[in-house]
């Protein structure tokens, strides 16, 4: 797991979107495009590109580890759909934004990545758009309560029109808007903060 990952995040694919990662403050929509111009934090501009990308890959190996908070969840079957689910959401990073995307090869909306993540790593079908998805599963109201591969959702006004997969110490993972990549990003500081509504377990993890 932990070789297959760091290979993963320093595939030359990869690095570009890494590298711009953790934590961001971009727009995002479930199927219209969020005004430009926000300034983002990125990483220390005197670290390499490859500096940055194995900062990440560490990061990730840690919430990936065994005995991580990320295998914390009883019984083995939980703990393995769980990785799966993280893995392969994870293996998405730096596939371009693309308003109705749902494959990798098209690009991602924020419910089609989510929605690819789930129906190739697990096998389950979830509603298209986000605002749907925020109705199904188990809600979790606390945000203290958030377990890995979690469904977060944000919004404005009361409305839900963000979703992303949350990976555990205070991030998550998500497709923000046209011009960015599959992303991770703060759930804990900065724009995705203040926008953030409400989780949901999906059944089956």
């Amino acid at each position: 797991m932990t070789r297959l990952l760091l290979a993963l995040l320093l595939s030359a694919s990869a690095l570009p979107a890494i590298a711009q990662q953790m934590p961001t403050s971009s727009l995002a929509g479930d199927s219209a495009d969020a005004p430009a111009g926000v300034t983002r934090n990125t990483l220390p501009e005197s670290m390499t590109l490859s500096d940055r990308a194995l900062l990440l890959a560490t990061d990730f190996n840690r919430l990936l580890a065994p005995g991580s908070a990320a295998t914390s969840k009883t019984g083995d079957a939980v703990q393995g759909r769980v990785k799966t689910v993280l893995t392969r959401a994870l293996a998405l990073l730096g596939t371009p934004y693309r308003w109705g995307g749902t494959s990798p090869d098209s690009g991602f909306d924020c419910s089609g990545l989510v929605g690819y993540v789930f129906r190739n790593a697990l096998g389950i079908e979830l509603p298209r758009v986000s605002r749907e998805m925020a109705q199904s599963g188990e809600l979790i109201s606390d945000r203290a309560k958030l377990n890995e591969g979690d469904l977060v959702f944000f919004g404005k006004r009361g409305q839900v029109d963000h979703v992303g997969i949350y990976l555990g110490e205070g991030r998550f993972v998500h497709a923000p808007r046209t011009g960015k990549d599959v992303m991770v990003s703060s759930l804990e500081s900065g724009y995705w903060s203040g926008k953030y509504m409400q989780a949901r377990r999906v059944h089956g993890i």
